[in-house]
């Protein structure tokens, strides 16, 4: 009887190839299958970052999405296909990736494939540098200290949701900006907060750009950006 194949969850960090930890490399290169989400064009940021070591002969399964058009429902069919098709190649004893953009359990698509087929296959997962940690680098900003408490938000939560849990911490990381800067900037506003907020757009990407809150909110901001905030300087 074949021994069944490991499913690994690679986190491959924020953008930068240099940011990809030696294991993610090393087991990128050793399984025979990888996958990865990616929009209805078939791109892949995920993919892209370690495009580089994607050798032929690898057997590359798309989770092709699409949230803008069909919503959540096209998600949860992509990730059903996917982990049928995983399934198969595991069974088979042929080891799987998933690669995933930051880590993937923070925010990351892998919890969905990891909620289908764990108990079932083998599983393994190497962490990644998350977009948070990426973003207080690049912005030289530091994220809590002490005796401070971290509360990480996606902006996509409702205006009075975000301002009881970003009134109730020290210091907070909002996700996921987009086009909800303004609702942000107003709560932060409202707060007191909004003078020592930063804004890091694309943190890991050639383009990166680090932006206070007047300039973002001017010159508007992709879905790929995090906002800091600190009570302390």
């Amino acid at each position: 009887m074949t021994a069944p194949g490991t499913l690994y969850g690679l986190g491959v960090g924020p953008g930068d190839p240099e940011l990809v930890t030696l294991k993610a490399l090393r087991l990128l290169r050793a399984c025979p299958v990888i996958a990865w989400p990616a929009n209805p064009e078939g791109h892949s940021m995920a993919r892209a970052v370690v495009a580089e070591w994607i050798h032929p002969g690898k057997i590359e399964v798309p989770i092709v999405m699409d949230f803008v058009s069909k919503g959540r429902e096209s998600a949860l069919a992509a990730y059903d296909a996917a982990a049928d098709t995983l399934a198969g190649h595991l069974a088979e004893g042929r080891d799987a990736a998933v690669l995933c953009e930051g880590d993937p359990l923070f925010y990351g698509s892998f919890m969905y494939l990891l909620e289908r087929l764990a108990g079932r296959f083998p599983v393994a997962i190497v962490p990644g540098i998350t977009s948070v940690a990426a973003c207080a680098a690049v912005a030289a900003r530091p994220v809590v200290s002490l005796d401070e408490g971290l509360t990480v938000l996606p902006a996509t939560l409702p205006e009075d949701a975000l301002s009881a849990r970003l009134a109730a911490t020290e210091a907070a990381a909002v996700m996921k900006l987009g086009r909800h800067l303004p609702k942000v900037a107003a709560v932060l506003d409202r707060l007191g907060r909004a003078e020592g907020a930063v804004v890091v757009v694309r943190a890991g990407h050639e383009d990166q750009r680090v932006l206070s809150l007047p300039e973002a909110l001017s010159e508007g901001v992709p879905y790929f950006s995090l906002l800091l905030t600190r009570n302390r300087p």
